[in-house]
């Protein structure tokens, strides 16, 4: 049982770890065009910087939960991304969620309680 739950907090960790690199991802991006020049400032950019040490960190957490767990477990619960984007975008972006794209959410949510319990 302790297994069980180690995998899915690994999971989550990841997936939550992974959703603040998107958020510095998004902060990072100034409104110009990805050319060459673009990409040489954006890889200077500390928020950028920042987003990708997320990522891998959120790399590690989730191939650890790969090796504790079933593929077809872990990855499905890796899904809680989109749960933690959506709340990101919502309050810290201020970004309009549509009834659709919460909904849509909803049932993610939904997918991931079903898997948790199959296992």
């Amino acid at each position: 049982m302790l297994d069980e739950i180690e995998i899915i907090a690994i999971t989550f960790a990841s997936a939550f770890i992974s959703s603040v690199s998107q958020y510095f991802f998004k902060r990072g991006l100034p409104r110009i065009n990805l050319d060459l020049a673009s990409m040489k400032l954006l890889l200077k950019s500390r928020v950028m910087i920042l987003g990708a040490a997320l990522y891998l960190v959120s790399l590690v957490f989730y191939l650890e939960a790969l090796r504790m767990g079933q593929l077809s477990f872990v990855y499905p619960t890796f899904a809680s991304v989109f749960v933690f984007v959506l709340i990101f975008s919502k309050f810290l972006l201020h970004e309009e969620i549509s009834w659709k794209r919460a909904g849509g959410v909803l049932l993610i949510m939904l997918g991931i309680v079903l898997i948790a319990f199959s296992y």
